[in-house]
């Protein structure tokens, strides 16, 4: 793929100088949905898929950007001096946003680039590809100019150029696990203070498995950025009361004893997922680790209940897919993954039942909703860095 992707580079903009190869996995999210933003735990693991890029340092400051995944746009010129917002610059949004925060952040961008990506991602899908895009062109960034940043640095800096510079305003979940993916482990995270340990997964004869909806989905178009809010008005009601600054404080029985000051019937709702997932997520991966994956796979199937029940976003294209999931054999678990509103679910499936799962959820999914879904049967990667 690599050398594939140099050839290319090379016939758009011309083979000199010193060209750099560079990798962001995609994520995937076992459990803890919608809580990074409320100061909760999740449990992510870095993919296999991923964005690549390749690049070389200019002279002067002009941006010279292609994606080979919309090709038919041919390369974008841009320059240093126009890094701002505008729809219309559809996918070059993501890495002018990482150059516009790194010259915020005090590590100043001099130099233009020739720039090529890859995804194979599925765009949309809810495998944060748009995370995986911010990453790995900041981590070209901190390698091209020797910047002295750690990888939760640039996990931070992406994220905030989500918020600040395309509107979305996301937790930090999506760019964490990719800067910090480790083979073969999820990352059991509080995004609360970024504590964060490796659990490895031994998934012990299961595979995981990702359905994509292909029902797609930008976060700044759906309600992500209301539900957000809908918890940030709820976390005020309740701090009347306790004496705390994130939902992800509040235990079970906390809530239980004091939601009344939530007026709202479906802001209660959204704080009730928010604190319930918290506290699957924890459950969840202490039974990882004392080998418990049908009571894993269990929590998994509750996740995906609140998430459609209390939290509304799920919607009919993975509520099928995960109902249909629910009824094959040698499946303990699965769920919707990522922010809704279409994207992908993601199930823990028996290694010999993953063929008729893949044909049976399929032939369920095209009859109900009327085209098809994609499957993937995933591995986890290393989080991102310079391909040498």
């Amino acid at each position: 793929m690599k050398d594939k992707l140099i050839q290319k580079f090379g016939e758009l903009y011309g083979k000199d100088g010193d060209i750099r190869v560079y990798f962001a996995p995609g994520r995937v999210n076992l459990i803890g949905e919608h809580t990074d933003y409320n100061g909760g735990h999740v449990f992510p693991c870095a993919l296999t898929l991923g964005t690549y890029v390749v690049a070389r340092k200019r002279a002067d400051r002009l941006l010279r950007l292609f994606s080979v995944n919309f090709s038919h746009l041919g390369v974008t010129e841009s320059s240093l001096d126009e890094l701002y917002y505008h729809k219309k610059f559809g996918w070059t949004n993501y890495p002018k946003g990482v150059l516009w925060t790194f010259d915020k952040k005090g590590y100043p961008v001099t130099n233009g680039f020739d720039i090529l990506l890859y995804g194979n991602i599925p765009n949309g899908s809810g495998l944060s590809s748009s995370a995986s895009v911010e990453v790995a062109i900041a981590v070209m960034l901190k390698d091209m100019y020797g910047f002295d940043m750690s990888m939760t640095d640039i996990a931070l800096f992406c994220q905030y150029s989500e918020n600040k510079f395309n509107g979305v305003n996301c937790g930090i979940m999506d760019q964490f696990s990719i800067a910090m993916g480790k083979k073969d482990n999820a990352i059991f995270l509080d995004t609360s203070n970024l504590d964060y340990e490796y659990a490895p997964l031994d998934m012990k004869g299961y595979k995981i498995v990702i359905a994509s909806s292909n029902k797609k989905r930008g976060l700044g178009d759906s309600k992500y950025n209301e539900r957000r809010s809908e918890c940030d008005r709820s976390l005020e009601e309740l701090k009347t009361l306790l004496n705390i600054s994130t939902l992800g404080e509040l235990s079970n029985e906390a809530f239980e004893e004091t939601k009344e000051i939530i007026k709202d019937p479906v802001r209660l709702r959204r704080v009730r997922h928010a604190v319930t997932e918290n506290q699957r997520t924890i459950r969840a991966v202490k039974a990882l680790k004392e080998g418990d994956l049908a009571k894993f796979g269990r929590l998994m199937n509750q996740s995906h209940i609140s998430l459609r029940d209390d939290y509304e976003v799920t919607g009919p294209e993975l509520d099928t897919l995960v109902e249909a999931a629910w009824q094959q054999e040698g499946v303990i678990g699965s769920r919707m993954t990522g922010a809704g509103f279409g994207g992908c679910t993601v199930s823990i499936v028996k290694e010999e039942c993953v063929e008729a799962f893949i044909e049976n959820v399929g032939s369920i999914y095209r009859r109900r909703v009327g085209y098809g879904a994609d499957f993937y049967v995933v591995d986890i990667g290393d989080g991102a860095r310079r391909l040498q």
